[in-house]
């Protein structure tokens, strides 16, 4: 349901680099619906259509483009090439450049203008803390070891380079967003409903999640309150082990059965039927938001339970 109507004026002007994927487009139309003007930039012309304006960029030099920023009430950084891929040395490569190049090169436009936007909000990832089999993360924990790590510390220090100091600086360390129909999520749906969606490997991994409805709220709050400010896990408050988290999808579409997959099973069956990286599935990380807590965020979908519901209605 629409929260606006046809008259109401609008609120100023975001732009949403990376802003055609999953995340982005969601995002795009409830910034719409409070009656935001939104422009997306990405390389390619959306595939879906909303009531946004588009702009073509590269996302590693200056361009045509940096005249949206002028004036916008707030830039949105969600660009970054999908994790969800083969770890090859290209894939790998393309995953670090495509974040850290596209950061700096927003930074290099806000620096060229005459009236920046006074809020830059950052997409990046609690990867950054690795994948602590029991810890508990938070805003507060320390950051783990390996590929997705590296990732995460080199995308924060662009930001930390290329914003202006003067901007209010949101940093949105994001978990497994869930949506219907975009993102990791609707494949999971397609194999718990083969029958294949029961306990990876030994089940005990966590899985830190938050809704899409609730990613789009975020972001939103993180544009327009003031007390926002530093680095926020964007995630539900009650992540689950991996078996958990297929069980209540399973109850979601009404599958009762779940084959389990050996650990060898997921390496082989995801490197050469679905294409993607079996360590995606395999391990896992627990996070919480402190601060969100703290800050008084109200999810709509605080539980595992409620959100599949949601998502497999």
């Amino acid at each position: 349901m629409n929260i606006t109507t046809e008259t109401d004026p609008p609120k100023g002007k975001i732009v949403i680099a990376g802003g055609t994927g999953f995340i982005g487009t969601s995002l795009s139309r409830y910034l719409a619906e409070l009656s935001y003007e939104v422009v997306l930039l990405s390389r390619h012309v959306p595939e879906t259509r909303g009531s946004w304006e588009h702009a073509v960029w590269d996302g590693r030099t200056v361009g045509d483009w940096v005249h949206h920023l002028e004036g916008a009430a707030a830039v949105v950084n969600l660009a970054g090439r999908t994790v969800d891929c083969i770890k090859s040395p290209d894939h790998c490569d393309e995953i670090l450049r495509s974040r850290v190049e596209a950061t700096l090169v927003l930074g290099k436009a806000v620096h060229s203008l005459k009236l920046p936007p006074p809020v830059w909000v950052q997409m990046a990832t609690a990867h950054i803390y690795g994948d602590p089999p029991e810890v508990i993360c938070d805003e507060d924990s320390a950051f783990g070891f390996g590929l997705a790590p590296i990732v995460g510390k080199a995308w924060e220090a662009a930001f930390a380079e290329a914003v202006l100091p003067e901007m209010r600086q949101v940093i949105l360390r994001t978990s497994f967003v869930l949506g219907a129909n975009g993102g990791a999520f609707p494949k999971m749906r397609m194999l718990a409903r083969i029958g294949l969606g029961g306990r990876v490997g030994h089940g005990r991994q966590g899985i830190s999640w938050i809704h899409i409805d609730d990613m789009s709220r975020l972001i939103a709050r993180a544009i327009t309150n003031d007390t926002m400010q530093g680095a926020y896990v964007a995630t539900a408050p009650k992540p689950v082990p991996q078996a958990e988290f297929m069980r209540e999808l399973r109850r979601g579409i009404g599958m009762p059965i779940g084959l389990p997959a050996m650990e060898w099973m997921v390496r082989l069956g995801a490197h050469w039927l679905l294409r993607t990286d079996s360590e995606l599935v395999l391990y896992g990380r627990y996070c919480i938001s402190r601060r969100l807590a703290e800050e008084g965020f109200e999810f709509q979908f605080a539980n595992i339970k409620d959100a599949m519901k949601d998502l497999c209605g």
